[in-house]
């Protein structure tokens, strides 16, 4: 049986994520600020904001208890902001970067020992090349680091995959929050989360655009 853990799991595509590997019978743990809204998905789901270095890594301590070693690992948490920056504030600024890329640090360094061997870890990131939108200037940053963070680490950990996902538009509330409309051809969470299984299946690495 395999095993995954999953930051921002209480999040639109997290969640699907969720229903999507304990519904192929993997043992899934969970990572959310809010973890009793995932009971009735898994029993292995722990209380961390992506934000605070001693939460997370004490709810890697409270996974490392009860779940074996880690085949997949996701890092899912996200925040968005339409702002300019004459008008966003340095704390706007450091919320953003910290739910999109510092928050990813510290999730892979409290995790490592957790993992699997050969285990395989995915980023949830964007076109950040698309992104570079008056209002954006925070995430654009944030997701083009993410990208840099994950090419680099998987140069110095390289029995590990290491993947970043780039989806186009996904249906979730986050979009609201986007200066832009939904695309009509939005992808759901729940098939991001088929193309997420498959690519760690296939062994993608890299980015992977969807």
């Amino acid at each position: 049986m395999s095993t995954s853990l999953i930051f921002g799991a209480n999040g639109g595509i997290g969640r699907a994520l969720v229903q999507k590997l304990t519904g192929d019978g993997w043992t899934v743990g969970a990572v959310s600020r809010h973890p009793q809204d995932l009971a009735d998905l898994t029993e292995f789901h722990y209380e961390a904001d992506v934000a605070d270095a001693f939460a997370v890594q004490q709810a890697v301590y409270a996974a490392a208890q009860e779940l074996p070693p880690v085949d997949l690992w996701i890092y899912a948490a996200g925040d968005i902001l339409s702002s300019p920056v004459a008008e966003m504030t340095p704390d706007a600024w450091q919320r953003i970067l910290t739910a999109n890329l510092s928050g990813a640090y510290l999730a892979t360094h409290h995790s490592l020992p957790l993992l699997a061997e050969r285990a395989h870890l995915m980023y949830i990131g964007a076109y950040s090349e698309k992104l570079r939108l008056p209002g954006l200037t925070a995430y654009a940053a944030a997701k083009a680091g993410l990208e840099a963070f994950a090419a680099a680490f998987a140069k110095e950990q390289r029995k590990l995959r290491v993947t970043v996902v780039r989806p186009g538009a996904v249906d979730t509330p986050l979009w609201s929050k986007m200066p832009a409309r939904l695309p009509k051809n939005a992808m759901t969470p729940d098939a991001l989360a088929e193309h997420i299984v498959a690519a760690y299946h296939a062994g993608t690495t890299g980015t992977l655009d969807v």
